[in-house]
């Protein structure tokens, strides 16, 4: 139930955080918006990680050093995030990220991608995502 929760909570913050940095965005532009983004979260994440773990970092040395670019990949979400909604409004470009999201997370679990572990391939998930697709068509029906 937690990682329910945990995952609505985190889908409401993602919706802000894009409505948000698009309106930044507008004044800033997309590149400072980043920055400011990144800057801000990694100054949040650190106090709070000091604070909540004790300020060690020896298990981060103990990774595959390719897992330590998800900051990166945080610069492209950050970047499509704001400009998607800045040019489609939240919600379309939301529930696209969303499918999108979903498509490469069954990539992830039918293939064990990135060290996870694989979790059987079931057609009805990829009717759910077709399902998704033919509801954001239906959003859009004019």
């Amino acid at each position: 139930m937690a990682g329910i929760l945990y995952a609505i909570a985190a889908g409401i913050i993602i919706a802000m955080q894009g409505a948000m940095n698009s309106r930044v965005n507008e004044k800033a532009g997309v590149w400072m918006t980043t920055t400011f983004v990144h800057g801000t979260g990694f100054i949040v994440s650190l106090l709070l990680y000091l604070w909540l773990r004790g300020g060690s970092l020896d298990n981060v040395f103990q990774l595959n050093k390719g897992y330590l670019l998800g900051g990166v990949l945080g610069v492209g979400i950050v970047v499509g995030v704001t400009l998607s909604i800045g040019q489609l409004g939240a919600a379309y470009a939301v529930a696209i990220v969303l499918v999108a999201e979903l498509v490469f997370a069954l990539a992830i679990d039918s293939f064990g991608l990135f060290g996870s572990p694989r979790v059987a391939f079931e057609w009805n998930r990829i009717i759910g995502v077709v399902v998704m697709i033919a509801g954001i068509l239906i959003f859009k029906w004019k």
